[in-house]
């Protein structure tokens, strides 16, 4: 299956279970690996027959920064289903990562697949 992805979407919102956190926003990484039919567009080279990642990307913006879960794995999954409302998108692969969360380390967070 063809894959459309998109790379570090970084988005600030409220996450955490910490009393700080429920004060502060802080940093999200967000990258979607998306399984989509892309030969249709390959084909016709038309914008209409595509994946539109840009409408996907500011849809999953929207639903971030207008949030305060708890926990990551509570917004993969809401992401998830966000993205999975498109029927032309077969499964969605989401990695969530919270930077700084872990001294010492890079990045800690979620990597979910679900399927429509």
């Amino acid at each position: 299956m063809d894959k459309v992805f998109i790379e570090d979407l970084e988005i600030e919102t409220i996450i955490g279970i910490f009393g700080w956190e429920r004060e502060v926003k802080q940093i999200v990484n967000i990258n979607l690996e998306m399984d989509f039919d892309i030969s249709k567009a390959g084909k016709t080279d038309s914008i209409d027959d595509a994946l539109n990642y840009k409408s996907i990307g500011k849809s999953v913006i929207n639903l971030v920064e207008n949030s305060s879960f708890f926990l990551v794995e509570k917004m993969a999954e809401e992401v998830a289903k966000l993205v999975l409302k498109n029927k032309e998108i077969k499964k969605v692969t989401i990695k969530v990562s919270k930077p700084g969360a872990l001294r010492g380390s890079r990045n800690v967070g979620v990597k979910i697949s679900r399927s429509n």
